[in-house]
């Protein structure tokens, strides 16, 4: 008897166990692809990346198969061959990319300071990834596996025998461009220290024209001591220039090739610096390095691995990195539907856990916009604002699940400004740049919406007043709308946030006259349709494709795609478009005439941020039925557990949020106003802090919500505010196989 009670508590505690938590199903690999020739448009696919990371961490330890190209996240998962492992990337973006820096490679033989000479195959089927982990076999039978902290990370490399094995690390390595200066100093027979600068010079962010310009600091540690090393540098001449094309060329690398190697120098500064030390091994034998970074010193790259890695347990930091995914993926707790859409879900909520990262060290400190160090003492300061993208999906989830990061990413760039000396907000920012990326002032939509959301621990009186400022500079002219090829574009995003500005004055008791209403200065009524206009006033020559035309006063769109973007004002869009039951059957068009796949098309485009409210206009049409239709087709279509399961770039957490919201059934139309729109969840049951959202009789049939019940009394709307989320509640949605047409209507 004794004995079977002894099975009976091993089996619950082993069923415990095997429970799957969170960050068991986040698939890194999902949307780890450029690939042009996959997608069929430049734009690619996702852009993520499958290294190790921790929630909006400073450092994430990633392979890297390529340089050169449209590969922002350094990865391609179609590659076969693999550079090294960097401690910094960006995630789903395009223009080049940046970061990847801090590259280190295993090797053996001799050594090889060309990427083209340290790169190697890898065994495709050994890649393994998973939330804080990534491992990989080489050709050459090295395993490298990698863990990350906040600020620091772990490599662990398991080496056949040889007497020539080897850790090297590429100082010069950035995605999209080069390091122009490096610095490195043997500290002791275990450690290095250093820094690597980024300028405009050496490419990187928009090759050059992002203006990224940083400085990464390191501090490593090596688990076999320093005996045979030293440091390669390469000659570059001053006349050479130094952006992607050219560090990617046939003549940079054979100068790199070429380079002169310093064996037991302690100290060197160069254009094109790398580090190796070389050691003998035992098959099996596991060597390991530790690093920390910082963007402020070496000291604080110094402190950063001591307060974080304090000695050579890897799979302890790697527990610790799973286990910190746990508790911020526990935020949203799911149940019901597949295991794909468990894994599609939490996935995509891992996505939109990677940025605005922090970018100040475990003591607070960080470098201003200014270079000056400052102490972030109300605030962490936080950096990669995709604004163009995020304003729409990403940032509205996360004043749900996590109001303090928007008050961090509003005081990073309102303090910004400030030390940069700008009157105006950037609307796309990574390290400090004002890079000036996309259109718009998706700025002053965050700020908006954090502000009617009561998310407002900032300075107010400064973010307002830069907002105006920003939309001064920025917005529609005294035109009444923005001229030009992107007039569409332009206009709308202005008028939009022209509202927003409105919003704020408003609320706050000041004078600001705009309304948002600019929109309608560029509608063609002969044509039916937004129009782009010169600065005359005259209409554009209209194309033979009509409003299908592809950037046709749309940016990365057609007229047909950016039309819909008028948030604030639907009812006054309709009304222009001539009528609820006219525009109704032009969104269901839309709808089914996108193909299958929803790879990028002409029609809904989901692969591109601009409709990614769209479906949810029908809310506001009367028609919630197809709102409850649409987004569940779009879930099912546009996102799936594999490489390709994006239909376009990831955006820095957009075209994941969108996933996350609407598969619990909510998502707003405009930011700014605190009305979610309600729609058919892909999940029986969402947990979101102390809200719950219950779909009974959920199935893939069953994709329409007959009735609801909001705190257990009849609940008769299809949109819920903001504040009836964050107090708590439960809001039930009983599901059936038909449209009730009769619920969610407004009489």
């Amino acid at each position: 008897m004794m004995q079977l009670r002894h099975v009976l508590i091993f089996s619950l505690i082993a069923g415990r166990t095997m429970a799957q938590t969170p960050a068991d199903y986040v698939n890194p690999f999902i949307g780890a692809s450029t690939s042009v020739g996959a997608a069929g448009i430049y734009h690619g696919l996702g852009k993520t990346f499958p290294g190790a990371t921790t929630p909006y961490g400073m450092v994430q330890v990633s392979p890297n198969t390529i340089t050169g190209g449209d590969n922002g996240s350094g990865y391609s998962y179609e590659h076969t061959s693999i550079e090294g492992f960097a401690f910094t990337q960006m995630s789903g973006i395009g223009w080049n990319g940046d970061l990847g820096n801090f590259l280190v490679m295993p090797t053996l033989g001799p050594l090889k300071t060309s990427k083209d000479g340290y790169r190697n195959d890898y065994i495709k089927s050994t890649e393994n990834a998973a939330a804080g982990f990534y491992s990989v076999k080489l050709n050459n039978q090295i395993l490298a596996e990698m863990t990350a902290a906040p600020h620091s990370g772990m490599l662990r490399f398991t080496f056949p025998a040889s007497n020539q094995s080897r850790i090297q690390i590429d100082l010069a390595r950035r995605v999209g461009g080069t390091a122009t200066k490096q610095y490195v100093k043997v500290v002791n027979d275990s450690t290095i220290t250093g820094w690597m600068q980024c300028s405009p010079a050496g490419g990187g962010w928009g090759d050059g024209e992002g203006h990224a310009d940083y400085t990464v600091y390191f501090y490593a540690v090596f688990s076999k001591p320093l005996r045979n090393y030293g440091v390669w540098s390469a000659d570059i001449p001053d006349s050479w220039t130094r952006k992607l094309e050219d560090v990617t060329s046939d003549r940079y690398l054979q100068q790199v090739a070429k380079s002169q190697v310093f064996p037991k120098i302690k100290e060197k500064e160069g254009k094109h610096l790398g580090f190796y030390t070389e050691f003998d091994t035992k098959a099996g034998e596991q060597v390991l390095m530790k690093a920390g970074i910082s963007f402020v010193s070496m000291a604080g790259a110094e402190n950063n691995l001591r307060h974080e890695i304090t000695n050579w347990n890897f799979d302890g930091v790697k527990n610790r990195a799973h286990a910190s995914w746990d508790k911020a993926l526990s935020k949203i707790k799911v149940s019901g539907g597949t295991t794909e859409e468990k894994k599609v879900f939490y996935t995509s909520l891992y996505h939109t856990m990677i940025d605005p990262r922090i970018v100040e060290d475990v003591d607070g400190k960080y470098t201003g916009g200014d270079g000056k160090v400052y102490t972030g003492n109300t605030f962490h300061k936080r950096s990669v604002f995709s604004g163009w993208d995020v304003f729409r999906s990403q940032m509205p989830l996360q004043t749900i699940i996590n109001p303090s990061l928007i008050n961090d990413l509003i005081n990073s760039l309102v303090t910004l400004a400030k030390e940069k000396n700008k009157d105006y907000l950037e609307r796309w920012e990574l390290l400090n740049a004002y890079s000036g990326c996309m259109l718009g002032n998706p700025a002053i939509s965050v700020m908006t919406d954090a502000y009617a959301k009561g998310i407002r621990n900032y300075n107010v009186k400064d973010a307002y007043q830069l907002s105006v400022n920003s939309q001064q500079r920025f917005g529609n002219s005294q035109l009444g709308y923005t001229p030009g090829d992107l007039s569409i574009s332009y206009t709308l995003e202005y008028a939009y946030t022209d509202w927003c500005v409105g919003q704020l004055a408003n609320w706050l008791g000041e004078k600001y006259s705009a309304d948002g209403g600019a929109y309608k200065n560029i509608f063609d009524k002969e044509k039916g349709w937004f129009r782009p206009k010169d600065k005359e006033g005259n209409w554009l020559p209209w194309p033979e494709e009509g409003r299908l035309k592809q950037w046709y006063g749309a940016i990365e769109a057609n007229p047909y795609q950016q039309g819909w973007f008028v948030p604030q004002d639907v009812d006054g869009m309709v009304a222009l478009m001539g009528g609820r039951v006219k525009v109704v059957k032009d969104l269901e068009s839309f709808f089914e005439k996108t193909p299958e796949n929803m790879m990028w098309n002409d029609y809904y485009n989901h692969a591109n941020e601009p409709v990614h409210h769209v479906p949810f206009l029908f809310n506001r049409l009367n028609k919630p039925w197809l709102t409850q239709k649409w987004t569940r087709a779009i879930c099912r279509r546009a996102y799936h557990d594999g490489v390709e399961g994006l239909v376009g770039n990831e955006d820095v957490g957009q075209m994941s949020a969108w996933y996350v919201l609407a598969a619990i059934g909510i998502h707003p139309v405009c930011p700014g106003d605190t009305r979610q729109e309600i729609t058919s969840p892909v999940f029986d049951k969402a947990v979101i802090g102390n809200f719950t959202i219950k779909a009974t009789h959920n199935s893939p049939e069953n994709i329409y919500i007959q009735s609801a019940r909001l705190n257990g009394k009849p609940f008769n709307q299809c949109h819920i505010d903001y504040k009836d989320i964050v107090k708590g509640g439960v809001l039930e949605l009983v599901m059936g196989p038909s449209p009730n047409e009769q619920w969610g209507i407004t009489k």
